[in-house]
């Protein structure tokens, strides 16, 4: 395993870990009614699922150009914490739509 695929694992744990934690921060916030500050760190969150999206799309284009990626247990790894920020972070905006519905401002 050298360091360019381990970079590539890394990169989608590490992005798909600050999105769900930067969620999971607005969720809290939300919960105190700062919806301004929850829409901050949801914001923030987007962008990191969004690089660890890219980390994913890179490694998705160099399979397609014939520059196979190993499949072992990091990998796999790697992409259980990306479908589980993505999941979190769906979850979340709804938690916040409803908690701006009961405070009557969505």
């Amino acid at each position: 395993m050298d360091d360019n695929y381990l970079n590539v694992v890394m990169g989608i744990i590490m992005n798909a870990g600050n999105a769900k934690g930067l969620a999971h921060e607005a969720l809290e916030a939300a919960k105190l009614n700062d919806f301004e500050k929850a829409d901050q760190l949801m914001t923030e969150s987007n962008q990191a699922l969004a690089e660890a999206h890219n980390v994913q799309s890179d490694m998705l284009t160099k399979e397609a150009q014939g520059d196979h990626t190993e499949v072992n247990l990091y990998m796999i790894h790697a992409q259980d914490h990306l479908m589980t920020a993505i999941t979190y972070q769906d979850l979340v905006k709804e938690l916040i739509t409803l908690y701006k519905k009961n405070m009557n401002l969505a």
